[in-house]
């Protein structure tokens, strides 16, 4: 029993084939957990209540949901809760959204490697931004950053990738004066380019020469895969600034805790394969659809589950936690420019939903006057 709200969702086509790829050796215990969890969600598997109204008696069920970050029904209220708490620690200027990606040539190795090679890639991005920001040539400032993992393509291919959030500045040395960007860009995105390839291919050289990356089987040596990522024009993306916080905000909730796909882009699945939209960036973003057999699109998705406990989001320079707030402030100061207040800050799950929707999940649908009370109900014995 569950109470999906689409017809066809990540859910269902996962579940089709769930106790194959679950008994499958090619597969992680963490990958296998995110398929039992996406599967059980909001399910009887995982227990739940019977809700009736307290003034005509309608009654409707309700199941708990999986929590797992890699489900797309979970993520609402998560997402919100985030970026209303990360609001109230921006600094009140424009905002530039920056990308970090590698080459294909790299992808291999960091699949095989992914905790350790992710957390290089955070890290070379990280120092490739603050490096390249307190050059004077260019800016001559201590900029920050909110970076975010990303393993994904629009097509589910393997495809990682830090997406930055940058203030358009930054402090002096002494923190006495904010330091303003170019209005239309941030740095020269072939100068972070360069600095970023070399900062990352000299780190993948020291983590392999100490082992704690191995190369890819066919691979005798990090030499030839060097040649290729130098052989390659690496490509950091920026795009324009955001006039205010509130609309860097918005943007952000696209891509904090989204999964590899959201059920609102699969269309359909039937005899064994599965078709959903995508947007196609070599053709202006147009929309596109796409069909795969329901085993490779599972796979494909299965590829973007992260390690256990692997931090995806990340910050940088002044905008590091342990003095965001002080630091925050002191921005404030400089540009007299009032923060935004966090508006969700408390609040539990249930009022972040009736504030967000408008809408109270309590409320009777029925009779519009009674309210919902739970009964709870057990959870399904295993088979």
């Amino acid at each position: 029993m569950g109470n999906n709200r689409t017809p066809v969702d990540l859910a269902s086509i996962v579940s089709s084939r769930a106790a194959d790829f679950i008994a499958s050796e090619k597969y992680s215990a963490i990958q296998k957990k995110a398929i039992y969890d996406i599967t059980a969600c909001r399910t009887s598997q995982l227990g739940g209540h019977l809700q009736v109204c307290n003034t005509c008696s309608n009654t409707r069920q309700a199941y708990n949901s999986c929590r797992n970050r890699h489900c797309p029904k979970c993520q609402f209220i998560k997402k919100a809760k985030w970026i209303d708490k990360l609001s109230g620690n921006l600094p009140p200027v424009k905002y530039f959204h920056i990308v970090f990606t590698i080459p294909e040539c790299l992808n291999a190795l960091f699949y095989m490697n992914q905790k350790p090679a992710y957390d290089l890639l955070f890290r070379a991005a990280g120092k490739t931004l603050i490096q390249c920001a307190k050059n004077t040539r260019y800016l001559g400032a201590n900029t920050g950053a909110v970076a975010i993992l990303h393993t994904w393509g629009q097509t589910l291919v393997y495809h990682p990738h830090i997406h930055m959030i940058v203030p358009a500045g930054g402090f002096s040395e002494d923190q006495q004066e904010w330091i303003h960007s170019n209005k239309k860009y941030f740095l020269p995105v072939k100068v972070l380019s360069a600095v970023f390839r070399g900062i990352l291919c000299n780190a993948l050289q020291q983590a392999i020469d100490k082992e704690s990356i191995r190369l890819p089987q066919q691979i005798s040596s990090f030499k030839a895969i060097k040649e290729k990522c130098y052989a390659t024009n690496w490509v950091v993306y920026s795009e324009k600034p955001f006039n205010t916080p509130q609309n860097l905000i918005n943007y952000l909730g696209n891509y904090t805790h989204r999964v590899a796909i959201a059920n609102e882009r699969i269309i359909d699945h039937t005899g064994g394969m599965v078709s959903f939209w995508y947007k196609d960036y070599k053709s202006a973003g147009s929309r596109k659809k796409m069909t795969l057999d329901q085993d490779e699109f599972i796979r494909r998705f299965l590829q973007h589950v992260l390690p256990l406990r692997f931090s995806k989001i990340r910050y940088y320079g002044f905008m590091s936690l342990r003095k965001l707030q002080e630091n925050v402030i002191q921005c404030s100061t400089l540009l007299n420019q009032e923060n935004i207040l966090p508006k969700l800050e408390g609040l539990s799950a249930y009022e972040v939903f009736r504030m967000l929707t408008n809408k109270d999940p309590h409320i009777c649908s029925t009779c519009k006057k009674g309210s919902f009370i739970a009964i709870p109900v057990k959870t399904r014995d295993p088979d």
